[in-house]
């Protein structure tokens, strides 16, 4: 038991630790990011990370790296040159870390085939692919958990409407009908319109299955001794909902933790057709179809780093779930 207590506690430690890097790297994204997400550089191709140094001939100094020189371009063969030491620069220009000598590039996670920065994409990326999750996963709550909880309040006809409405949308595999549902809609659109776009078609396909799930509980509630002395006061519709839906507030959070991966898969899955975010934008779907591009194993593993912030948001919210099952168990 003890050990059990432990280790879910090490678990909300790492998720809590995950979750604020995300939130601080999102928020602080100008500061944060090397260069801007648009920004080429010339004969960086694919260009491998930088490795950042300690020490060279002469002993030890401040944190450096080498510059990379392009032996073969066909190859996308780089060499660091031991003979051009880059000094970082901390806090210079609005970044946090920067090198020294401004018209050279800092790759401390490598380039994409037009020689952009990974990690500055990667980061930038973040807040939009997060962003329209979070929103979208706060729409669906609302609207579930309001629907959800009219319906297992007043009963009867309208109970049987909104419950028929919602298992005729959870029939549709979410997936296919956000797709269709973007497809309807125009390619070109702005980054702000897209954002809005995404985040409601993600609360509009996720609703439903929030909804019935609080109005199950709202249902079994509404037969409880509190809730019978509420109507017998005179207590309304609307009063009694908003007594009853706070009851389905674990269901909720489980909820959160299984639309949160689901939501940011399905804006990778939706960008990387084409049908998201603009290319020019970054975001974590847009960065996984131009890593398609290439054989990412063999020539560019570091473009996989968006696949692996997918991974590790997803793991965190599994982290958040088992610690807040075997908090409430206990």
């Amino acid at each position: 038991m003890i050990a059990s207590v432990r280790t879910t506690r090490r678990r909300r430690r790492i998720g809590i630790a995950v979750v604020a890097t995300a939130v601080l790297a999102t928020l602080a994204v100008p500061l944060m990011a090397p260069h801007r997400p648009t920004e080429q550089f010339a004969d960086r191709a694919y260009a491998p990370p930088m490795r950042i140094h300690i020490r060279d001939t002469s002993g030890f100094r401040a944190p450096f790296v080498y510059r990379q020189l392009l032996e073969n371009r066909l190859a996308r063969r780089y060499r660091e040159d031991s003979s051009a030491p880059q000094s970082l620069a901390w806090f210079s220009n609005g970044r946090l870390v920067s090198l020294a000598d401004p018209r050279e590039p800092l790759l401390l996670l490598g380039a994409d085939a037009l020689g952009r920065d990974v990690l500055s994409r990667l980061l930038y990326g973040g807040r939009l692919s997060l962003g329209v999750t979070v929103v979208g996963v706060l729409g669906a709550l609302l609207i579930g958990a309001l629907v959800g909880g009219i319906a297992g309040t007043v009963g009867g006809r309208l109970e049987s409407a909104l419950m028929l409405m919602a298992d005729w949308l959870l029939a549709l595999p979410g997936a296919y009908l956000v797709l269709v549902l973007r497809g309807a809609l125009p390619l070109v659109i702005s980054v702000g319109q897209t954002f809005v776009m995404i985040a409601g078609l993600f609360a509009f396909a996720a609703w439903p299955h929030v909804a019935r799930g609080v109005r199950a509980i709202v249902a079994s509630e509404r037969a409880r001794d509190y809730a019978e002395a509420a109507r017998a006061s005179g207590a309304g519709s609307w009063r009694l909902m908003r007594q009853l839906v706070p009851a389905a507030r674990g269901f909720l959070f489980v909820e959160v933790v299984l639309l949160v991966p689901a939501l940011l898969v399905a804006e990778a899955t939706v960008s990387y057709l084409g049908l998201g975010f603009p290319d020019a934008s970054a975001s974590w779907g847009t960065m996984l179809f131009d890593a398609a591009n290439v054989h990412v194993l063999g020539d560019a593993p570091w473009m996989l780093a968006p696949a692996i912030a997918v991974f590790l948001v997803a793991m965190t919210a599994q982290w958040f779930g088992t610690f807040d099952t075997n908090h409430q168990g206990g």
